[in-house]
């Protein structure tokens, strides 16, 4: 069993508390500004927004580029929930087309400022480049688990392709294109099955 804690030790468990609880105000405050579009927001108003001093804003970060890193790192982990495609790999094709389009679209909805950001600032941060890449590696996966039946009836050269373009038709990439050609999240979704039913309904007539 534990013993007592020292005054001293409160001290010191209250402002670490007292620091996270800041820290996490400033990276909600940055997540928040990015939402409402504002990708490059200063350190005032991320002040203002966050109610800690402007002096204290990158006290508790390394520099600008740490603590874009860890409020896209609290973004992933807001919507991993959403990451997850439920039975994935079961059902009839048009089932599964279907729940992979409503699970993107879900999903880069809730990422898509912080995602945006991350790849603007990604040629100049390694961190960063190397986490969208993780993130492109783990949805293809999932096209490819998603997809497997049909991919696995195909040669090796065109299961490549097809899979390469299944990946992309549910890219972040695409949907965001989609998005400022001034597309809803449902019209999103439909163009996603759309694509998805036309690309399997051909590879498995042998296109």
């Amino acid at each position: 069993m534990a013993g007592p804690t020292s005054p001293a030790e409160g001290r010191i468990d209250g402002r670490r508390a007292s620091r996270e609880r800041n820290r996490l105000a400033v990276v909600d405050a940055l997540l928040d500004l990015y939402a409402e579009g504002n990708l490059h927001p200063g350190a005032e108003l991320v002040a203002e927004r966050s109610g800690v001093s402007r002096r204290s804003v990158f006290r508790y970060f390394d520099d600008g580029d740490d603590l874009t890193r860890t409020a896209i790192e609290r973004q992933q982990q807001r919507v991993w929930h959403l990451v997850e495609i439920a039975d994935v790999g079961e059902g009839p094709l048009d089932h599964r087309i279907a729940s992979m389009a409503g699970q993107r679209v879900a999903l880069f909805r809730a990422l898509g400022p912080a995602a945006r950001v991350a790849r603007l600032r990604a040629p100049f941060s390694p961190v960063l480049a190397e986490q969208i890449e993780q993130s492109r590696q783990l949805y293809a996966l999932q096209v490819e688990l998603q997809f497997a039946r049909e991919l696995d009836a195909l040669a090796p050269a065109a299961r490549s392709e097809v899979l390469a373009a299944a990946d992309a038709a549910c890219s972040f990439e695409v949907y965001d294109l989609l998005v400022a050609r001034g597309l809803d999240q449902r019209a999103i979704a439909a163009v996603m099955r759309r694509t998805l039913g036309g690309l399997f309904a051909v590879s498995t007539r042998g296109g």
